[in-house]
């Protein structure tokens, strides 16, 4: 098995052993698999998602690649340094259905990117979700048509995410943001 599928039997170990999932817990496992993650690492997937948005459109393509690059790749090092003490406690069942999805993606990803991209993507979206209790997608992400996650008196809202809800490998499942209308 790989060190990064390891991550996911980790987090079961800790879902399992307790009846509510410590942000600690969590945290701990995010570090010790993030600290596997070099600046070549980093650089191999920022060209992968270089390579895999060059059919989309010029100005989105920019604009989303800039925040992917922050958002996504700059939070590796967040995480690795994160200290803070979390106060919540993660909901068990939201957190073992997420598990579940980030495993299968991992395994299904793993078979065509040769980086370690469904490995901080699993990271990230852990993270972000259950220790930062933010949407996946931070605000401002853009998307096609114009839209972009927002965020209005606390609650976050996403332009697509009951396009993914069906999706068996979407994260838009285990995301807090909700549906944007317009």
């Amino acid at each position: 098995m790989s060190l990064s599928l390891e991550m996911y039997d980790d987090f079961s170990d800790v879902a399992s052993g307790e009846e509510t999932v410590s942000c600690g817990a969590v945290l701990d496992i995010l570090k010790k698999y993030s600290s596997s993650i070099s600046v070549f690492d980093l650089m191999a997937v920022n060209a992968e998602m270089i390579e895999e948005s060059k059919y989309v459109q010029e100005n989105y393509k920019d604009k989303s690649h800039k925040v992917y690059a922050k958002y996504f790749l700059g939070r590796i090092k967040d995480v690795s340094g994160d200290d803070n003490e979390y106060d919540h406690d993660i909901d068990k069942e939201e957190f073992i259905d997420a598990v579940a999805t980030l495993k299968s993606y991992h395994i299904n990803e793993s078979v065509t990117s040769k980086t370690k991209f469904p490995l901080i993507y699993g990271i990230i979206s852990i993270y972000t979700t259950f220790i930062l209790e933010e949407p996946i997608h931070p605000v401002g992400t853009p998307f096609p048509g114009s839209l972009y996650v927002e965020e209005k008196d606390g609650v976050f809202y996403c332009p697509v995410k009951d396009a993914n809800l069906e999706s068996p490998n979407a994260v838009c499942k285990m995301c807090i943001a909700e549906q944007l209308e317009f």
